[in-house]
């Protein structure tokens, strides 16, 4: 039977002419220059791009390389640090994520008993075996347990679980991850964290850190011992803070330092996204979501283990604490956000939501599209500053396309 050509076209509509090989072209405009292109995909990859004409593009439908999400807890009620955590649910997870322009994410397992970790963390295992969803997880998220246990600064994360960093504890959760944490949330200032911060680092892990009162001195030397990140920075904080000794300014002022925030209208205000952005810039800022579980399901209040949240259409809370939990909304949301608030350009809205993480993480193949790129891509249009996601590509197959 002879091979054809899938021809996606800006109206979305399917052309079929036959050809030798299996072949995608889409049309639309590119978000890094605002100039219509034509991209053909070939074998999973980025053949080629070339100008196209600018009278075809009406509907003002742009490219952009996938999004990549390196902290979400869970999303359309699977949560990923849950007791009844199943493949089926982290499939059902990752194909809702790819309908709000998430082509790659890092699960991320928060604090809690340490057998729930690690079981935890071999269902992630498993459901990366799976080929219609494994090429969108390259890597897991630990936040946690090895966080600050003073009230704020530990945030939703339940103190009975927090505890001072173990290596050999950690690396049976490696074991069980079967290597796959990429990146591990610490508080520098606890005890032990600088020398474990120093064996992650060796071993390949990113350390960020988060969930802390950590002082200049102590956020040096995680920096030192080879500490890159912060992990939501302006969040996890206490709301009352000394105004010139607390966590905020060390780590703004160091450029070691790339500063991940969640930009999604709510968990920081407006000065502080303009405030963290004009202090760190579009190279060293990453977006991320902090999803729970509970994006995408209606407002209301769910029980969740052994806390009670209220999901609200725009936070998730712990209602008796007035602390937030995380957020409900996708990366996709940060994007616009991040640009009405700044007031950046999509192109480097679009860096710190792909690029910039593909790239801490030596994601080569992703993050920008370019020729031999693996073809992770949306095409979307903005409406009231906001993405709506039309179709979605993973290693050039058409995963999402909105009805």
């Amino acid at each position: 039977m002879k091979a054809f050509t899938l021809c996606i076209l800006l109206t979305f509509t399917l052309i079929l002419p036959i050809d030798s090989e299996d072949k995608i072209i889409l049309k639309g405009i590119l978000y890094s220059d605002n100039g219509p292109v034509e991209i053909t995909i070939e074998n999973e990859k980025i053949k080629e791009i070339n100008p196209s004409d600018r009278s075809s593009n009406t509907r003002k439908t742009y490219i952009a390389p996938g999004l990549i999400d390196i902290q979400i807890n869970g999303y359309l009620g699977v949560d990923f640090s849950g007791p009844d955590l199943t493949v089926e649910g982290v499939k059902k997870a990752t194909k809702a994520l790819w309908k709000a322009g998430v082509t790659t994410y890092f699960p991320t397992i928060i604090t809690s008993d340490i057998k729930r970790i690690k079981k935890n963390f071999t269902v992630l295992v498993e459901a990366r075996k799976d080929p219609d969803i494994g090429r969108s997880i390259p890597g897991f998220h630990l936040e946690g347990p090895y966080i600050s246990p003073i009230a704020g600064f530990r945030g939703a994360h339940l103190e009975k679980y927090i505890k001072s960093p173990d290596w050999e504890e950690f690396r049976k959760i490696q074991k069980a991850a079967n290597n796959g944490i990429k990146i591990i949330t610490v508080a520098p200032e606890i005890e032990g964290a600088i020398p474990f911060i120093k064996k992650c680092v060796e071993s390949g892990i990113i350390v960020s850190l988060g969930h802390h009162n950590g002082s200049a001195e102590d956020i040096q030397k995680a920096v030192d011992a080879g500490a890159k990140m912060a992990t939501h920075l302006g969040n996890g904080c206490a709301n009352e803070i000394n105004r010139h000794d607390n966590p905020l300014w060390p780590q703004l002022s160091n450029d070691a330092i790339t500063a991940s925030i969640i930009a999604d209208g709510f968990h920081l205000r407006r000065e502080e996204v303009r405030t963290f952005y004009k202090a760190k810039g579009v190279e060293k800022t990453i977006l991320v979501s902090d999803a729970l579980d509970l994006a995408g399901l209606p407002p209301g209040e769910y029980t969740r283990g052994e806390r009670t949240l209220l999901l609200t259409p725009n936070v998730v809370k712990l209602p008796r604490e007035n602390v937030l939990a995380g957020a409900a909304s996708p990366i996709s949301k940060c994007v616009g956000v991040i640009m009405d608030f700044t007031g950046c350009s999509l192109k480097n809205a679009i860096q710190m939501a792909s690029t910039n993480p593909a790239l801490m993480f030596s994601m080569n193949e992703l993050g920008t599209i370019e020729q031999d790129k693996r073809a992770d891509l949306i095409l979307f249009t903005m409406k009231n500053n906001e993405m709506v996601i039309e179709q979605t590509l993973v290693a050039g197959k058409l995963v999402y396309t909105r009805k």
